[in-house]
């Protein structure tokens, strides 16, 4: 593919609801401007963006691929999203990489909530949006139902551009508003025919549209509602601004299985959408930490951002660049302002789905792709050592989801976390780690089937099977009085004996850890054998008289024993503190501690009711309620850990997706005694099964 300029260069971003038709529009896109020589479907597994094994077996999108393609001497990088909730992070990165988003559309299901996920990706981040309402020639689709509803959801800037003219209940003739043109598509071509007669929707199409340009500017605003007509100029160039600005929302139409109102769409985003020139330019950050404007310069210093990382065992490590200002080649000098360190370019290629081709640079603008930079990661900014300036990496949602992942073989443990790792670095939404206290591999992502494709990736990529289950709760013990025991340990053999011998007082405390404290008095202990009683306790406090788990809020004081001048030794009053403190524990009135953690959960106003029903289902306390976004509200409570595990699979099923929560430890509180009878009986049912 040969060089372009920024001017003619158009990053757009796909995405939507599931099943809404994105990679089948992709398609019918690249095979209709000839990028691809066939017209894949994604039943078949033969797409040019659904490419991954587990995207061919599930037939839908799982990763953010990226496609090119040159319309009418442009060229436009597609960057299919998926719209599965579970695979959102494909969405922050390509809304990272483009200045527009086209949102596909269901003719049959409308406005979804994937729909309005894509809206709000594309506002966040300040980018122009394109609708396309897809496959009209189904049946039970129905594009002006599916427009009320985009204007009823998204406001008067949503601007019909495209529109079909259904005739016998089929839509083969589509308007262009803008030119008052009308096409018929035979076998996916279009034709230009006489105009049909729309009668009254003509002069309501024709009203949403001058609404949208008044919605551009004040004095079309008030030209608009002192009842003055718009000049067809005004018309052209106030939706055109509008786009850009994104004030203006226009709305195509089509059928990307029959290739109807394809050529249309791209006509419409070459003439509409910003470029990578005109909306590409960056606020970044100096060295020493002030905003600086780094404008899209193909003559200026190197300045590119890593928006996306594939790290495959067999192709190796590729790392997908936005390029904002300058060239990136092989001869490029560059630094990653993560690390610190230089960054050697080895060569720079165009990516097409699956296929690699080399290119001699990728300019400012443009999207590439770099092999081989072991320590570069996604979000990283790759800048001259000249002028180093640091952008915003990419906005990744927060894992939600928890699992304890466990190989099928023994023995696998090391070879499924460094295949977790290396997942990890393609996909930031996942976050693995080992907890210290239940020894387990703890696996977090977006959902169930976010888990699902990792474990299946886990399998096929790096050879290593395993199952996933609820990982364990850290509970805690601690004691609710105080006692004073005697730990004596003696044991004579043939040569010298062991005598040890304490009277420990434990009683309860503030501390997370045990603290340890002696008041011996005319030496009943000699000095040089309090670090042994000590080491002895902090090794005993790690199993609890309970449960087996860790103890704390626990001061344990030396105050009296006895020794042997001879048999007295380190492992004795060791063992003696032990004996101590087994025969205290359960004296000193020992309860469960439960993890209780923070909930901050936003949702739908009409979801309200069932949120906190449910919160107070799961033993929490609403703490407070605050108005969030329009139409939502945000929960404050807190709840026990154990009964949070699979909240994200119940708050999805409730709000359809819409809502959102984070948890965080807060502090440990005592558990119900029913609850803590359950803990304890589980518990030591799991130890003798192991035993």
């Amino acid at each position: 593919m040969k060089q372009f300029d920024a001017s003619r260069i158009l990053n757009i971003a796909l995405a939507g609801h599931s099943n809404a038709g994105k990679t089948s529009l992709a398609e019918a896109i690249l095979f209709l401007s000839g990028a691809s020589g066939r017209l894949g479907k994604v039943s078949d597994g033969t797409t040019v963006t659904d490419f991954d094994p587990e995207e061919i077996r599930r037939k839908t999108s799982v990763t953010m691929a990226v496609a090119p393609l040159e319309w009418k001497n442009y060229k436009i990088n597609l960057l299919d999203a998926p719209g599965l909730f579970d695979f959102a992070g494909g969405v922050c990165e390509a809304v990272r990489a483009a200045e527009s988003v086209l949102i596909t559309i269901s003719g049959k299901d409308g406005v979804c909530v994937g729909t309005e996920k894509a809206v709000k990706a594309a506002d966040s981040r300040g980018l122009s949006k394109f609708f396309f309402v897809n496959g009209l020639c189904s049946e039970g689709a129905d594009f002006y139902k599916v427009f009320e509803n985009l204007k009823a959801s998204f406001g008067p800037s949503v601007c019909p551009v495209v529109v079909p003219f259904i005739q016998n209940g089929k839509a083969n003739i589509y308007i262009n508003m803008l030119e008052y043109k009308a096409y018929e598509y035979r076998d996916g071509k279009a034709v230009e025919v006489k105009m049909p007669d729309m009668g009254e929707r003509l002069n309501g199409l024709r009203t949403a549209i001058y609404e949208a340009v008044a919605e551009t500017n004040d004095e079309m605003f008030e030209k608009y509602f002192s009842g003055e007509q718009f000049t067809p100029e005004e018309v052209i160039v106030g939706i055109s601004k509008g786009v850009k600005a994104g004030t203006v929302a226009p709305v195509f139409c089509g059928d990307a299985l029959l290739l109807n109102g394809i050529d249309q769409l791209l006509n419409g985003l070459i003439w509409l959408a910003p470029s990578a020139a005109s909306k590409a330019s960056e606020t970044g950050e100096d060295e020493n930490g002030e905003p600086v404007e780094i404008a899209v310069d193909e003559k200026a210093q190197p300045v590119a951002i890593v928006f996306k990382t594939v790290a495959d065992p067999f192709i190796g490590k590729l790392s997908y660049l936005k390029v904002i200002s300058g060239r990136v080649s092989a001869e490029s000098q560059l630094i990653d302002m993560r690390t610190g360190e230089p960054v050697r370019i080895g060569k720079t290629l165009t990516i097409h789905g699956k296929k690699q081709e080399d290119t001699p640079y990728i300019s400012a603008g443009d999207i590439g792709v770099v092999p081989k930079l072991q320590s570069t990661k996604t979000g990283d900014t790759l800048c001259s050592p000249a002028r180093k300036v640091k952008l915003e990496g990419v906005r990744y949602p927060l894992p939600s989801l928890s699992m304890a992942v466990l190989p099928k073989d023994k023995g696998e443990e090391d070879k499924a976390a460094q295949g977790i790792i290396r997942l990890a670095e393609e996909d930031p939404t996942i976050h693995f780690e080992t907890n210290a206290e239940t020894h387990q591999m703890i696996l977090s992502g977006l959902g169930e089937q976010h888990l699902d494709v990792i474990a299946a990736k886990l399998r096929k990529k790096f050879g290593v099977e395993i199952r996933l289950e609820e990982p364990r709760v850290a509970y805690r013990e601690t004691i609710r009085k105080k006692v004073q025991v005697q730990g004596k340990y003696k044991k004579q053999t043939g040569g010298h004996g062991q005598y040890g011998d304490v009277w420990i007082e434990f009683e309860p405390c503030d501390s997370e850890k045990m603290e340890f404290g002696e008041r011996v008095v005319g030496g009943a202990v000699p000095k040089n054998f309090f670090p042994a009683v000590e080491k002895g306790l902090r090794e005993s406090v790690q199993k609890g008289p309970l449960a087996g788990y860790p103890v704390v809020g626990l001061r344990a004081t030396l105050y009296d024993g006895s020794y042997h001048p001879v048999d007295s030794s380190e492992m004795s009053f060791k063992m003696a503190a032990n004996l101590a403190y087994k025969a205290g524990m359960p004296k000193a009135s020992p309860v469960l501690l439960e993890p209780i953690g923070t909930l901050e959960c936003t949702v739908p106003d009409a979801d309200m009711g069932s949120v906190l029903g449910e919160v107070n289902k799961r033993r929490g306390r609403v703490l407070g309620m605050n108005p969030a976004e329009e139409g939502y509200q945000t929960v404050e409570a807190e709840a026990p850990e154990a009964e949070m595990l699979n909240f994200s699979t119940f708050l999805r099923q409730t709000t359809q997706g819409r809502g959102s929560f984070t948890f965080h430890f807060a502090r440990y509180e005592e558990a119900p005694p029913q609850v803590a009878q359950k803990v304890i009986e589980s518990t030591n049912r799991n130890s003798r099964s192991e035993t």
